[in-house]
């Protein structure tokens, strides 16, 4: 059962949001500003996607999406109230997936939801990526070895997620550095090289076995 985090100082719209997410099977988390919206992730590993107002108290729903930003790319769907274009842009800027403009219909909004979770899975439905015993949970954002849980970075768990996708694919530094890191990244290739290490690092024994540096070309998932 997924778990969604809602985020609105309107109690009674995030009531009706939970009854109708509720009624798809979906848990969920609610906070009423975006400093409890934030603190609320940070301790709940689960959270698979979050719905979060733009006008909140504390701290409003573009800087919420930011910090959640630092450490995971859960999809994030904003609720505004206004429509102008400023804020729509804003809403990408910062990170989001999508926005719908209140007042929505919360089914429409349940249908949203269900697609952008289905389009973090993968487009072929794949859920979990497991190889030699290393399991990456796509939905979970997780990632475990022979069962033991493996703590890594957002940039750690992308570049793995890229790679074991694709075995046997060799991807270049800058291919990993524009997908992962952006076009925009003022940095260069040796970024890449200290993250791929720090990641061989942590998946120890796996990562020894499988995480091969192809030299002059870059890195991939090697299948034994």
């Amino acid at each position: 059962m997924q778990k969604i985090l809602i985020a609105d100082d309107e109690a009674k719209l995030r009531r009706l949001i939970k009854d109708f997410l509720s009624a798809k099977g979906f848990q969920t988390v609610e906070a009423e500003d975006g400093l409890q919206a934030l603190r609320a992730f940070e301790s709940d590993k689960d959270i698979a996607l979050a719905v979060l107002d733009i006008m909140m108290p504390e701290m409003n729903g573009w800087e919420t999406c930011r910090k959640i930003r630092e450490t995971s790319d859960i999809p994030i769907i904003f609720l505004t109230a206004r429509g102008e274009e400023f804020d729509e842009l804003e809403c990408f800027e910062c990170g989001a997936d999508d926005f719908i403009t209140k007042p929505f219909s919360p089914s429409v909004l349940v249908k949203r939801i269900e697609a952008r979770l289905k389009r973090s899975a993968g487009e072929s439905g794949i859920e979990k990526i497991s190889l030699d015993g290393l399991v990456i949970d796509i939905v979970a954002h997780e990632v475990t070895y022979n069962g033991q849980s493996i703590e890594l970075t957002h940039k750690e768990y992308s570049i793995l997620h890229k790679l074991a996708s694709n075995k046997e694919r060799v991807f270049s530094r800058e291919q990993l550095l524009d997908d992962i890191w952006g076009y925009d990244f003022l940095g260069d290739s040796r970024t890449v090289d200290s993250h791929v290490a720090r990641l061989r690092t942590k998946l120890g024994e796996w990562g020894s076995n499988h995480l091969r540096t192809v030299y002059g070309a870059g890195y991939k998932i090697e299948v034994n």
